[in-house]
């Protein structure tokens, strides 16, 4: 399974962006997949995540009301639109992805297949 992220860079606080994580190679029909961020000097944490097709998602307390999780599955891709970004919204963010429902949602070890991650700077 391979997964690549994009849509990084820097922006520009109250600003929108969407990120985009392409995946290929996996052939599961049910999927956890998941945005997770890691500030410098920070332990890795997860933004949102969701069970690929089941229409549910789970969100981190400090991105909920901002930041939306969803699929395109025709695509194979994964999005993160996050609006009204905040300074302390700047880290990289990587996408993972696992063959099982993942519990809880923000497992970090439950996630078997990460990206190279994006970096997402907000001034």
């Amino acid at each position: 399974v391979q997964l690549v992220e994009s849509g990084g860079g820097s922006f520009q606080a109250g600003g929108t962006l969407t990120l985009s994580c392409e995946i290929s190679g996996y052939n599961s029909e049910t999927w956890s997949m998941g945005w997770f961020r890691q500030r410098v000097g920070q332990a890795r944490e997860g933004v949102a995540a969701t069970l690929t097709g089941s229409g549910i998602t789970f969100y981190g307390d400090s991105v909920k009301g901002r930041f939306t999780i969803s699929e395109d599955k025709a695509k194979n891709t994964l999005y993160l639109q996050m609006d009204n970004l905040k300074p302390e919204d700047t880290a990289m963010y990587y996408c993972a992805a696992d063959a099982k429902a993942v519990a809880p949602w923000d497992w970090i070890g439950g996630y078997t297949s990460w990206g190279q991650g994006t970096q997402v700077t907000v001034s």
